[in-house]
């Protein structure tokens, strides 16, 4: 079943021994991120610091900081239970014959049912204020020493394309600059920031933003997907909590929020205002620098009676965010295996942090098929930011990195094998030559064959005799070993 909302999902946690609530004063200036960083480095449970130091409302943090805690946010034993619902949709074919259409219509009918539903009001409206309210009334965190100010880390910010009016839900960064207004830090390959550039484009002075933070699981997980543009996050979010999310109007701007939301905020981006933003402890492990981004107004806050603020912190890996960023990675396989069908299996290590490493196997049918799938994946939606890929063949386990480095470093001549290419790079590289664009490689690590030029003996990899193990099991026990 899907969790209602937030607090049906703390529950949840709370049941599985998986969240631990903190009764002691502890500041949302700093404090609370030491706690987080030790909790997620050490294997800790989720935190609820229900007296965050100066507030009434508690903060939730490390809600996604395991693989059971995603399990438990998604509804599942087993990521690849949401993958194989996928591949089940991707293999639909269209049926013969009357029973074959029958036989379709539960599975047509489930379909049905992921679309978001409008409805007239929500919990987020339980408290509605147009005048008398204060960003800093919310214990937004302070992350890190450097940190230009407390910012919004868990938001889910709802623009609409101006052509299509589609709906986008993305997740951006925002630095709280007083009791009104943010930053709005939608990088400039993010939708929100082509709906921005397409209104401005057109003349607009405002465009309609609404926020809202905390909400059930799959709700809030959705806003981070890499999905195709004009793709409805909140169907998605249908998709894996397998009941629609009811959606509600905003009070004061043309945007519809999820109505379970703890709070929401509700306002405008002023076209062509910037301010300086940052600096920020990213997920990179380093501090991204200070930029110009727009600004969000925030005219009217609804929330919650008793609102619960949900949140995370970034910084060196593992975080939060790299469990977030695995359940991707498994869930989303089938997805990449339908445009690059030779792709066997992924991997993203937290030391890569999403961008910089990819570890990729395939089955390998004909010369330079490795070269092929580092140029598709360069072409595919986010995964055009990876700065590294390796690929290898697919008897190599590439969540196994030992085996990896060894196996591809054995296979590769550094010249013949690594290729270069230019290309967008994510905002937050601060080592690429220039913001947004600069150098990205490919290391191919599979076996070369002669048809690729290679005229030596390829050998084979050190193994005992199936004989000889069993043999040995036996003799293993009369030794006493």
């Amino acid at each position: 079943m899907a969790y209602s909302d937030l607090r049906e999902f703390i529950a949840a946690l709370e049941r599985a021994g998986e969240l631990k609530r903190v009764s002691l004063e502890v500041d949302p200036n700093l404090e609370i991120t030491e706690f987080a960083d030790r909790s997620v480095k050490q294997n800790g449970p989720a935190l609820l610091f229900e007296k965050p130091k100066g507030y009434n409302a508690p903060v939730l943090i490390n809600a996604f900081a395991s693989k059971k805690r995603m399990e438990i946010a998604l509804g599942v034993d087993r990521f690849q239970e949401i993958a194989d619902r996928i591949t089940d949709y991707l293999q639909m074919q269209m049926p013969q014959g009357l029973m074959g259409k029958l036989s379709m219509l539960p599975k047509l009918a489930e379909m049905g049912s992921f679309f978001p539903k409008k409805v007239s009001s929500g919990p987020c409206k339980e408290v509605i204020r147009k005048n008398d309210f204060s960003l800093k009334e919310i214990p937004v965190l302070t992350c890190w020493p450097q940190d230009g100010g407390p910012f919004i880390t868990l938001p889910m910010v709802f623009t609409k394309n101006p052509e299509t009016g589609k709906r986008n839900c993305g997740m951006y960064r925002m630095q709280v600059f007083d009791e009104r207004t943010t930053g709005m830090h939608w990088q400039t390959h993010k939708q929100g920031a082509e709906h921005y550039r397409r209104r401005f484009k057109e003349g607009q002075k405002r465009m309609d933003v609404a926020v809202a933070i905390g909400s059930d699981p799959a709700t809030m997980y959705s806003a981070i997907l890499p999905l195709p543009p004009d793709l409805d996050e909140m169907m998605i979010a249908g998709f894996l909590r397998k009941k629609p999310v009811d959606m509600v109007s905003c009070e004061t701007v043309d945007v519809e929020v999820p109505a379970n939301a703890e709070y929401v905020l509700e306002g405008y981006v002023e076209m062509g205002e910037l301010r300086t933003e940052g600096p920020f402890g990213d997920h990179t492990g380093f501090y991204s620098l200070e930029d110009d981004y727009p600004v969000f107004h925030v005219q009217c806050v609804t929330h919650r009676k008793n609102p619960v603020y949900a949140t995370t912190i970034v910084g060196p890996p593992p975080m939060e965010d790299y469990y977030m960023g695995k359940a991707i990675e498994r869930i989303f396989l089938p997805l990449m295996r339908l445009q690059i069908p030779e792709i066997r299996d992924i991997c993203m290590p937290a030391e890569g942090i999403f961008h910089n490493l990819m570890l990729v196997s395939i089955r390998k049918s004909y010369p330079m098929q490795a070269r092929k799938v580092m140029h598709a994946i360069w072409g595919l939606g986010q995964a055009m930011f990876t700065k590294c890929i390796v690929v290898v063949d697919d008897t190599v386990d590439v969540q196994n990195y030992s085996e990896v480095a060894w196996k591809a470093l054995n296979n590769i001549d550094p010249q013949r094998d690594i290729e270069f290419a230019m290309g967008p790079i994510d905002s937050l590289d601060h080592a690429s030559r220039m913001v947004n664009w600069g150098s990205k490689f490919g290391i191919d690590a599979t076996k070369k064959w002669p048809a690729e030029g290679f005229t030596r003996p390829w050998p084979d990899v050190i193994t005992m005799t199936p004989e000889i193990k069993k043999r040995v099991d036996e003799l293993w026990k009369q030794a006493g070993l």
